[in-house]
């Protein structure tokens, strides 16, 4: 083991994800010192390092959107204005969406991101306002009572530990590391319908019960030529098991119609390649669309596999009795289910037209930074969650749980805003889909704020809300609004000699603290009535109706009750 270094900071943010990233920001830019540590050596988690497009909202082009979110998302584009070889009609779109993908208006390459991550901190980084630790897994924390004192990190490479003090710590952790560390009162898995009421909640409380994950990687197509990987060991399991909940083994086509629990096939091309937009899986995360660059240099298309039948869902990463053993083993096999597919698509999957298999499906490891061509870091739905003062609840933003046209709960102190769909995969129990349709939601500042803990803070998945409201929090524009809230929270309670619980307290402080989010960062907390009120599937082009079916929610085995 290496030897031990000590920093100080004001504000602590450990994790590198989007969620890390916009609470490093936002304290640098209101004048606080950081230090920002992060696992791999690549900010922008969910983003980057697991190599996920952006799942967005359909009011993301407007001005209802963070600006810190809005400018990662230009500075995207711009990147690939002044490095890429556009066609001239991509290079004057100011909507340019480079993947032409079906989950986001700016669908990227992985080392996109991160370029503009670093790009955005150039200028703290430079003024000594952030300090950035590559490499650092959180491994004790200190605490005095209900506060943090002090996070001890191990570095990845060579050993050496760093500890570090400060003020205020943010856990931006993918799984919501320093809750366990640092003895924070959390939940795990799935709350019962008894502890929140909600209608799709579990019967009882289940914390085995965590969404999938998934080791997500990029491919490109080259017909005629043949770039098989080797068939891993586990290759035979994932060919033949057939889960309860599943229409058949994961090596196949089949997938679940989150509208009806049935069995369908979604086959990886259909129809030409080239096309905007097709319900295929080829077009679904498309990080590069051909047709967006000159042909002379780029002459493929490049997906991303983030697909139903890559989701691994055999066991959870955390939990009673889950050790660091036994959550090496559950990455590895999530890892072979992925190379799994990817030979099972290469040899014996069955052809659009006609045949077997497409070899010339090609790893990019160029694009990921790795040497197996997966990406850095396992893909991570669900945290830990704090017990927080105020939790989100199904009913505070799911359509189907408010009278029509009321839209979601609204938060006298919103700190944020956000939408998505609730969005829960298939889970660790054997609990299938659960996809509900939300109303343009906002995020409470009761959420954010442990119910003990002074001086620790979430700023990723680990919020107050529920098992099932993770599933519409969980997303990108989400994170980062829930890190931007979180940095500004730590900076005005820095600069006014105050701490958390006593903003959310004493009404003077929670309208102080949203006049820093609204006037001085210019960030929206309030959605307009027109918006908020009216489900996206009835305004909006292209939303996909969401409807809430009284058998989503079957458990392995149990039929089609919830």
């Amino acid at each position: 083991m290496g030897k031990t270094t000590d920093l100080e900071t004001e504000l602590l943010v450990v994790g590198g994800g989007l969620g890390g990233v916009a609470a490093a920001l936002t304290a640098a830019r209101l004048g606080r010192r950081v230090v920002l540590t992060e696992e791999t050596d690549w900010l922008g988690g969910q983003l980057t390092a697991q190599a996920v497009p952006s799942d967005e909202h359909p009011w993301i082009e407007t001005e209802h959107i963070s600006p810190g979110y809005r400018e990662l998302r230009e500075r995207a584009r711009d990147y690939y204005r002044r490095n890429y070889p556009l066609t001239p009609d991509a290079l004057k779109d100011p909507t340019l969406n480079p993947g032409l993908g079906n989950v986001s208006k700016v669908c990227h390459e992985p080392r996109v991101g991160v370029a503009v991550i670093d790009e955005m901190l150039a200028r703290y980084v430079s003024a000594g306002r952030i300090t950035v630790l590559y490499g650092q897994t959180p491994v004790a924390a200190a605490t005095d009572g209900d506060r943090v004192t002090a996070v001890t990190l191990k570095d990845r490479r060579d050993g050496t530990m760093r500890t570090v003090t400060a003020r205020y710590t943010a856990d931006a952790t993918e799984l919501g590391d320093l809750l366990e560390l640092a003895d924070v009162e959390h939940v795990i898995g799935a709350e019962s319908q008894d502890d929140t009421g909600e209608p799709f909640a579990a019967p009882e409380a289940d914390w085995t019960d965590q969404q999938a994950i998934t080791w997500c990687f990029p491919l490109e197509y080259r017909p005629g030529e043949d770039h098989t990987v080797d068939k891993p060991a586990s290759y035979d399991h994932w060919k033949t098991h057939v889960d309860d909940f599943w229409p058949g083994p994961q090596l196949s086509w089949m997938k679940i119609d989150i509208h009806t629990n049935a069995g369908r096939e979604n086959r990886i091309f259909e129809g030409d390649m080239d096309a905007v937009r097709l319900p295929d899986l080829w077009h679904f995360r498309r990080i590069r669309a051909r047709s967006q660059f000159d042909p002379r240099l780029v002459d493929t298309d490049i997906s991303l596999v983030n697909w139903p039948n890559t989701d691994y869902w055999e066991a959870p990463l955390v939990g009673p009795g889950i050790d660091e053993a036994a959550r090496a083993t559950a990455l590895q096999r999530c890892k072979e289910l992925s190379l799994s597919y990817l030979h099972w698509m290469q040899t014996e999957a069955p052809r659009h037209d006609d045949g077997h298999g497409y070899p010339g499906l090609k790893l990019r490891p160029d694009l990921t930074g790795t040497d197996d061509g997966l990406a850095k870091s396992v893909y991570i739905r669900e945290s830990r969650r704090i017990k927080a003062r105020f939790t989100v609840l199904e009913q505070h933003v799911a359509a189907v749980d408010r009278p029509e046209g009321e839209g979601a709960e609204q938060f006298a102190d919103a700190v944020g805003i956000g939408h998505y769909n609730i969005d829960l995969h298939p889970s660790t129990a054997g609990v299938n889909y659960v996809n509900l349709e939300c109303y343009p939601f906002q995020i409470p500042l009761g959420a954010l704020i442990p119910v003990r803990m002074r001086n620790l803070l979430p700023a990723c998945k680990n919020i107050g809300t529920t098992h099932i409201t993770n599933g519409c929090y969980r997303l990108h524009p989400v994170e980062w609004s829930i890190g931007e809230a979180v940095g500004a929270l730590a900076a005005y309670c820095i600069s006014e000699d105050t701490e958390p619980h006593a903003v959310a307290d004493e009404p003077r402080l929670t309208e102080d603290y949203q006049r820093l989010l609204t006037q001085t960062l210019e960030i929206s907390i309030a959605w307009p009535e027109d918006i908020r009120r009216t489900r996206p599937s009835q305004t909006v082009k292209n939303a996909t109706p969401l409807l809430a079916l009284p058998d989503r929610r079957v458990k392995s085995g149990a039929g089609d009750g919830r």
